[in-house]
């Protein structure tokens, strides 16, 4: 019972310190301008993420794509999650490249990508911020830790400040995308 507890009163501490950083708060109202403003000139958002960071990309883009909390129109929103694109380009180039391959083939000036990495150093999610800001994509990066290689190729980051298992940072990663989701609904119509 104390090992379940320790587990809810470590979350609850970090999310009450992230909640209480206004720069932390700045930097998701910042990554949600970003994107809701793509939209608005016609653009798209692209998300990627290995593992946990998979499900959270692809969780964002299907929230956007299907819907959040009420009805509205679709928004355009895609993951890098196709398994025939990533173990093609993985068996053929390296699985470094499956991220940033897509966004070379799909991406164009004005989206934007989502790069999730709870560690910042994720080889494939910084080679696709590199490609993306080589092609005009702005990059808004969930991060941790100390923001990692990532830190350095995006337009915003927003890190959890948490330097233990990744656990605690994807937890608050998926509250950080449902607020961004949140944002591109309310400032859809604007």
């Amino acid at each position: 019972m104390n090992t379940i507890r320790h587990h809810f009163e470590q979350a609850h501490r970090l999310l009450e310190q992230v909640m209480n950083d206004d720069l932390f708060l700045q930097s998701v109202e910042r990554a949600g301008k970003l994107m809701s403003d793509s939209i608005h000139a016609g653009n798209k958002i692209i998300s990627c993420g290995n593992g946990g960071s998979m499900s959270d990309a692809m969780h964002f883009a299907e929230e956007l794509t299907g819907r959040y909390r009420d009805n509205r129109s679709p928004i355009a929103a895609i993951s890098i999650s196709d398994p025939s694109h990533m173990s093609c380009v993985g068996n053929d180039y390296g699985y470094q490249y499956v991220f940033s391959r897509f966004v070379e083939g799909v991406g164009k000036p004005g989206d934007v990508l989502l790069a999730i990495s709870t560690s910042g150093n994720s080889a494939n999610v910084v080679e696709a911020a590199r490609m993306a800001q080589s092609k005009g994509i702005m990059v808004v990066a969930l991060t941790g830790k100390d923001g990692g290689t990532l830190a350095g190729c995006c337009d915003v980051e927003v890190r959890v400040p948490w330097m233990e298992y990744a656990d605690r940072v994807q937890e608050i990663h998926i509250k950080v995308i449902h607020a961004l989701i949140d944002y591109i609904e309310r400032h859809q119509s604007k």
